[in-house]
């Protein structure tokens, strides 16, 4: 691995991983990181997760590589502060699930000589913060990479093998067709898992604690989903708008389909289409990407005695 100094702006969960992950590899490079919070500095400190400094201008002094960690919303301030700090022929990339929207906010700042390939490591839970972190996060999960059309193919190659030491898969995609994917995958998904546990808290308010008592695995999961982080995405739909709404065009007509088969009684709808989409799941777990183990892979929590 050809980085001596990376520099990780922002220090949550994907920061951490990075910094776990590095270690794990035996990357021999320095680690120094900047986060807003005082209190998430002192804590990576005492993790011993990297050099941590109040700015990130101080972060990323004579870095080689620097990983923007931040929510999407705080990149162009991000940008615009280190780009006078950062070294002539480093790398920038970032961890952001939206593209479009970061190269537009990140590129204009950009100074001569520093080769941006934005990132996006397609791996994460619910929880946040650097004490979140864990070495084995990126695992056998996809880093997809969206190079301008003029990245210099070292550059491109020192960072694929960045992340592969890392445990990740990499791929590359344009910037746009990522948007549009991980709207499918990822941001749709989000968005219906929160819709439906805010209304099932509407109908907790009638019912007692039953939704939350009697909760199966389907609300269940809804529920870990609805966890995540929600600056990051109230800043993910912000910034993915076209793609979001294209999606969630497609969901309302599929939804109205299914309303109305059930309206029907039409079985054999229902059960043509349940059988497609259950051949996606299994393509997911063949593809690596998720456990036919029971209950998704989560062993139930032991009821107290």
């Amino acid at each position: 691995m050809a980085y001596r100094h990376v520099a990780l702006i922002g220090m949550g969960l994907i920061a951490s991983s990075i910094s776990h992950a590095m270690r794990r590899a035996r990357l021999d490079a320095r680690i120094t990181a900047h986060a807003r919070s005082e209190a998430s500095r002192r804590t990576a400190t005492a993790l011993g997760l990297a050099e941590m400094f109040p700015t990130a201008a101080e972060a990323v002094a004579g870095a080689d590589l620097v990983i923007l960690c931040t929510p999407i919303g705080a990149m162009e301030r991000v940008a615009a502060e280190i780009a006078p700090h950062l070294a002539p022929g480093a790398t920038l990339t970032d961890v952001g699930s939206v593209k479009r929207a970061v190269i537009d906010a990140v590129t204009p700042h950009l100074p001569e000589g520093v080769r941006f390939i934005p990132g996006h490591p397609l791996a994460g839970t619910e929880h946040s913060g650097p004490a979140s972190g864990f070495a084995a996060l990126f695992d056998n999960r996809w880093c997809l990479l969206t190079p301008p059309p003029d990245a210099e193919p070292a550059a491109l190659a020192e960072l694929t093998a960045f992340w592969q030491a890392l445990g990740a898969r990499v791929d590359l995609m344009e910037p746009d067709h990522h948007d549009l994917v991980l709207a499918v995958t990822s941001h749709v998904p989000h968005l219906i898992a929160y819709t439906m546990v805010g209304v099932a808290d509407d109908l907790r308010r009638v019912t007692s604690s039953e939704v939350i008592n009697y909760s199966a695995a389907g609300f269940r999961d809804f529920t870990r989903i609805a966890a995540s982080d929600p600056t990051m995405w109230r800043d993910v739909f912000m910034s993915n708008k076209d793609a979001t709404l294209d999606i969630l065009g497609r969901f309302t007509e599929e939804l109205f389909a299914l309303q109305r088969a059930i309206r029907l009684g039409d079985g054999p709808h229902l059960h043509d289409y349940f059988t497609r989409t259950r051949a996606i799941r299994r393509g997911i777990i063949e593809a690596g990407q998720d456990t036919p183990s029971p209950d998704f892979g989560r062993t139930p929590a032991r009821l107290a005695d």
